[in-house]
C-alpha cells in the first residue's frame, strides 16, 4: 500500500479569503499540494472579454501571501487554477505580477510553471473547418466563423496533463490558464500514482473550499486525503464539520447528470460511490470510476463585445404608482422611443427590474405583490455608450416626472440613493464561443520562469 497523499484547498476562490489558522492546521502533517481555484464562468463573460479579475488585487495578494510564504518554506507544490478569474494571458500576467511581488518582498525563490490556455481565432477557425468543433449543449447554436472573429479573447479548459508535466519538472508554483476546475487538484493525486477517478472526484469536492462542510462556506480551508482505494475530506476549522450528506450533496453540485461528470477527455462515473463517516468530521468516499473517452474534447470559451450599458436604481413607495408600475414603465419606454426616432429600435433595449416585485423570477413568480416599496433598476443596453447614456437619461427623467392617474405629489416619483443617478457601466460581453473542440495532442504550452 502506497502512502496517503494530502491536498489542502485554502478556499473556494482565490481572493475570497480564509482564516489563516484553518490553513495552517492543514500543514501540521505532510502535505503534497496546496491547490486553489481562481476562476469560473459563474461571473459571466465580462471577465474574459474585458480582461479583468473576479476579485480585487488586494484580496488576491492577501490570499497568495499566506499560500506562497508557507508553501515555499515547506517545499509544497502550489497550483493555481484558472488564474486571474478567466485564465487568459492578461489574467495570468496579473497573477504573476502579484506572485513575483510576494516572492521579492519575502526574499523567496521559486521555480514557476506557466500553462497558457489561449487560442487564436485562426486556430479555432481551422478546427472549425476540419469539423472538430461541436456545441457544448443542445441549446447552443453551431459555432460560426463570425462569432470566432468577434471574440476578444478565447481560452480552453485544460485537464490534468499539462499540470502533470509541470509537477514532473519540479515546479514550485504552477500558474494555470483556464482549467477544468477539478484538474489542478486531480493532478496532485495522479502525479503520486493515485487512482484518477478518486483524484478527480476529490478535486470536485475540494474546488469549492469548505462548501462541502456544515455550515458550508467557500471562505475556509478543507483537507483532502487520497489513499489507494478511497479518499477522505475534513474541515480544517473546528467550527465546521463534514458529514456523508454534506459531502455527497456537494458531489451533485453544478452537474447536469446525477452521477456522470464529463471532463476534458474523460467521464467520471459516480453511480457506485459510497460516503461513510470514518470518524466525526471525516468522510471517506469510494467507488469513483474514471472512464477515458474515445475522443478527447476540450471546452472552448470566447467572449465578444456586443453592446454598452448605462443603468440606475431608485426607490418607489407611492402605493398608487406601485399598483401600476409596469403600466407606467411601458409608457415611459414608449415616450423615450418616440423622442429618439432617429435611433433604430434595433440599436438599443430599455429594461426595468422591479426589485421587491418579481424582479428575480419575473413571470414565473406566483406570490401576489403586497410590499410597500420596491427598488427599480432601469438600464439601457445599446450599440454605443453615448446612445445608452442618452436614452437612459431620458428614461430616468420621464419616469421621475411621469404623471400617472391619481398622483398627488409633483416633486418626483423616484428616490435616488446616490448621485449621479445614472451609471455608465461600459462594454457588455456575451459568450461568443461555448463549444467543445476535439484535440489529438496536448495544445497547452508550459513555460518555466
Amino acid at each position: 500500500m502506497s502512502k496517503d497523499i494530502r491536498i489542502v484547498s485554502p478556499c473556494g476562490m482565490l481572493g475570497y479569503g480564509f482564516p489563516e489558522e484553518s490553513f495552517l492546521n492543514g500543514l501540521k502533517e505532510e502535505v503534497h499540494g496546496i491547490v486553489v481555484d481562481a476562476g469560473s464562468t459563474d461571473a459571466g463573460p465580462h471577465k474574459l472579454g474585458a480582461g479583468v479579475s473576479i476579485v480585487s488585487r488586494r484580496a488576491a495578494k492577501k490570499d497568495l501571501d499566506i499560500i506562497v510564504r508557507n508553501g515555499i518554506a515547506r517545499k509544497i507544490p502550489i497550483i493555481i487554477g484558472s488564474a486571474g478569474g478567466a485564465g487568459a494571458r492578461v489574467h495570468i500576467e496579473w497573477t504573476m505580477s502579484i506572485i513575483n511581488e510576494i516572492l521579492e518582498e519575502n526574499q523567496l525563490k521559486a521555480k514557476k510553471a506557466i500553462i497558457w490556455a489561449d487560442f487564436t481565432s485562426e486556430e479555432v477557425i481551422e478546427a472549425l473547418h476540419k469539423d472538430k468543433i461541436k456545441p457544448m449543449g443542445a441549446n447552443i447554436p453551431d459555432l460560426t466563423e463570425e462569432n470566432v472573429r468577434k471574440s476578444t479573447s478565447i481560452v480552453a479548459q485544460m485537464g490534468h496533463e499539462p499540470i502533470l508535466e509541470a509537477l514532473k519538472n519540479d515546479a514550485d508554483i504552477v500558474i494555470c490558464g483556464r482549467a477544468y476546475d477539478p484538474s489542478p487538484f486531480a493532478a496532485i493525486g495522479i502525479y503520486h500514482g493515485k487512482d484518477p477517478g478518486l483524484s478527480y472526484h476529490l478535486g470536485k469536492i475540494l474546488e469549492c473550499g469548505a462548501l462541502c462542510a456544515e455550515p458550508g462556506t467557500t471562505k475556509d480551508s478543507i483537507l483532502g486525503t487520497i489513499s489507494d482505494e478511497f479518499f477522505s475530506v475534513q474541515s480544517l476549522n473546528p467550527a465546521r464539520l463534514c458529514n456523508p450528506i454534506s459531502v455527497a450533496a456537494h458531489t451533485f453540485y453544478e452537474k447536469e447528470h446525477p452521477y456522470l461528470l464529463h471532463g476534458p477527455g474523460f467521464s467520471l462515473d459516480l453511480s457506485e460511490c459510497e460516503f461513510k463517516e470514518e470518524e466525526r468530521g471525516i468522510v471517506r468516499v469510494s467507488g469513483s470510476k474514471y472512464i477515458s473517452d474515445e475522443s478527447h474534447f476540450i471546452k472552448l470559451e470566447g467572449a465578444g463585445l456586443v453592446a454598452y450599458r448605462t443603468f440606475g436604481i431608485a426607490g418607489v413607495r407611492d402605493p398608487l404608482l406601485l399598483n401600476k408600475i409596469e403600466e407606467v414603465q411601458e409608457k415611459v419606454k414608449e415616450q423615450a422611443e418616440s423622442y429618439y426616432k432617429e435611433i433604430s429600435p434595433e440599436d438599443y433595449q430599455i429594461n426595468f427590474y422591479n426589485y421587491g416585485k418579481n424582479a428575480v423570477l419575473g413571470s414565473k413568480e406566483e406570490e401576489p405583490f403586497h410590499h410597500h416599496e420596491i427598488g427599480v433598476l432601469y438600464e439601457v443596453v445599446a450599440t454605443t455608450q453615448e446612445i445608452a447614456s442618452s436614452i437612459c437619461s431620458t428614461v430616468r427623467s420621464t419616469l421621475l416626472h411621469y404623471g400617472y392617474d391619481g398622483r398627488k405629489s409633483t416633486a418626483g416619483n423616484l428616490a435616488f440613493p446616490f448621485a449621479p443617478s445614472d451609471v455608465e457601466f461600459g462594454p457588455v460581453y456575451e459568450f461568443s464561443i461555448y463549444h467543445l473542440m476535439e484535440i489529438v495532442e496536448n495544445p497547452f504550452q508550459v513555460q518555466y520562469v
